[in-house]
């Protein structure tokens, strides 16, 4: 892109906006999807929460494929490529016969959105030189909007068109974003990379692993499967050797080894992200399954939740320019404690409004918590290391996601009341107990490496 043409620096921006706003904006509208989606199939609340951990592993794997393979041919190319996966798994998933075919549909969907996010930020790394830092920020706010509100965009649509509406409101976004890539995205020429960069057999341990993890984890309120367990753990010990061992691996482990306060904020991303989203797909289910209501009123009442993380964000900005990331991080997680304490506390007899209140709590916790991780993050590595760690950051976030409806899927199983919604706060709270301790003792950075 030209300096002479900064007309045009909106479009461009916007088109890779209203691609890469589809990964998050599908990961949230699931959350109020999930009660219809399970009615639909005659699925336990197990097989259901499958359909978020789908979309989570085919992401977590899909993301630095799609990057390499972005390098490989050519950024504008894969953008293409992704919309056309997403739309195409937008348009079969409506008219999905079984429950095998949907779940296929949504890691389709993730692997496709997954291609959208590393190839536009290559293409605007690439050709906007000028202002890059506001296009990078402007993105930044399509796919946090795009997360916050995705479960009051679903509860309007299921409530006006019911679950397969959550897919096809992407093909708006996918045609106008493709149509302004053909005419706005430059080519580029791209030199010829071996396949050998791909990390396949990384990639492969990795999924089989997590795939093992949950098996075993929704097995333990019934006949629990021990199978599940030793694949877990054979895969995952392959995994770490074969990491150690590779040129290019899937995940760095001999990096991560030698920097543990690195390790420190990936496992308590990790952490935090197992306790947010337990809340975020848990609260939309008993809203609708044990105070019936209809996903209209649930997803309005779920704004809170995403509406104080936003509002909250900016003033967290000021208190980690301010103080460094230790003091946001206290915040942040003493939020996420002090919530899910007031969650111990609800019962049937408490108003929708008191649900309300706790829910601004826990939104206003990850307004603090993801900005002030990110912040240890940069605080840890390196300059040249940014890239690779803020992958790592994302797949950390895609583990805590997946543990979450692990979480969900045992203790929703049998059946969903107030005791239950209470068994998840109590385990959280354990959490948040464990990681308040952490982050006391987390060292003190006034600036990150940036």
């Amino acid at each position: 892109m030209n300096d002479g043409k900064i007309q045009k620096r909106w479009l461009f921006v916007l088109t890779i906006g209203l691609g890469t706003l589809l990964n998050p904006l599908n990961s949230s509208m699931i959350s109020v999807a999930l009660t219809r989606i399970q009615s639909e199939f005659e699925l336990s609340f197990a097989d259901a929460s499958w359909v978020i951990s789908i979309f989570y592993i085919a992401s977590a794997a899909g993301q630095p494929v799609m990057g390499k393979l972005s390098d490989m041919f050519g950024a504008k190319r894969m953008f293409l490529i992704g919309l056309v996966l997403v739309a195409a798994s937008s348009i079969i998933a409506p008219f999905a016969p079984n429950y095998w075919t949907l779940l296929a549909c949504r890691a389709l969907q993730a692997i496709g959105s997954s291609t959208l996010f590393p190839s536009g930020m290559s293409l605007v790394r690439s050709h906007i030189t000028e202002g890059q830092g506001r296009a990078l920020a402007t993105l930044s706010i399509f796919a946090s909007t795009s997360a916050a509100f995705g479960p009051s965009v679903g509860g309007f649509l299921i409530g006006s068109w019911d679950w397969p509406s959550i897919f096809l409101i992407n093909l708006p976004f996918i045609i106008l974003s493709f149509v302004l890539a053909i005419v706005i995205l430059p080519n580029k020429q791209v030199q010829s990379v071996g396949k050998k960069r791909i990390d396949f057999m990384g990639i492969v341990l990795f999924i089989v692993s997590i795939i093992g993890l949950i098996l075993f984890l929704l097995s333990l309120d019934s006949s629990i499967n021990w199978l599940g367990l030793v694949v877990f753990i054979i895969t995952a010990i392959g995994f770490y050797y074969y990491e150690t061992w590779v040129k290019e691996p899937f995940i760095n482990v001999k990096s991560i080894q030698k920097n543990t306060n690195v390790l420190f904020v990936y496992l308590q991303f990790i952490i935090i992200n197992l306790v947010y989203y337990c809340y975020f797909f848990g609260f939309p289910t008993y809203l609708q399954q044990v105070k019936m209501l209809s996903p209209e009123r649930t997803g309005l009442i779920m704004l809170t939740l995403a509406g104080f993380s936003v509002i909250i964000a900016p003033f967290a900005g000021r208190i980690l320019d301010k103080y460094g990331s230790k003091i946001a991080l206290i915040i942040g997680v003493s939020l996420l404690t002090f919530g899910t304490g007031l969650l111990l506390t609800f019962n049937e007899a408490s108003s929708l409004l008191w649900l309300m209140i706790i829910m601004a709590v826990l939104g206003m916790s990850a307004g603090f918590n993801n900005i002030a991780t990110q912040i240890a993050l940069y605080e840890n590595v390196d300059e040249e290391d940014t890239g690779s760690a803020s992958g790592l950051l994302l797949t950390s976030r895609y583990l805590g996601s997946i543990l979450s409806a692990s979480l969900l899927g045992l203790t929703f199983n049998r059946y969903l009341n107030i005791e239950t919604l209470n068994l998840v706060a109590i385990v959280c709270f354990a959490f948040c107990v464990f990681l308040l301790l952490f982050v006391l003792r987390y060292p003190k950075r006034k600036r990150a490496r940036m």
